[in-house]
């Protein structure tokens, strides 16, 4: 989870410094899959009880929203 977490920023970091749009778009869809995947193993966590309902639904919550901005950001980038 550490590794997809922290892939989410600093895909998106290169995707702002892209040299092309292609660029740009193929970055932002690699954070994605890494959103996703994050979004998994926070879900197994919180199957397992690792991790607390409260702090799990949060975290979840938190993930899938930033899967939903990424997401649009894709599609977006896509249109034009």
């Amino acid at each position: 989870m550490l590794r997809s977490g922290t892939s989410i920023g600093a895909n998106v970091e290169e995707g702002i410094g892209a040299q092309s749009k292609a660029d740009f778009i193929s970055k932002f869809s690699i954070a994605y899959k890494e959103a996703r995947e994050t979004s998994y193993w926070l879900r197994l966590l919180c199957a397992t009880d690792y991790l607390s309902k409260e702090m799990s639904d949060s975290l979840i919550y938190d993930a899938e929203e930033i899967c939903r901005i990424i997401g649009k950001i894709q599609i977006t980038s896509k249109r034009t």
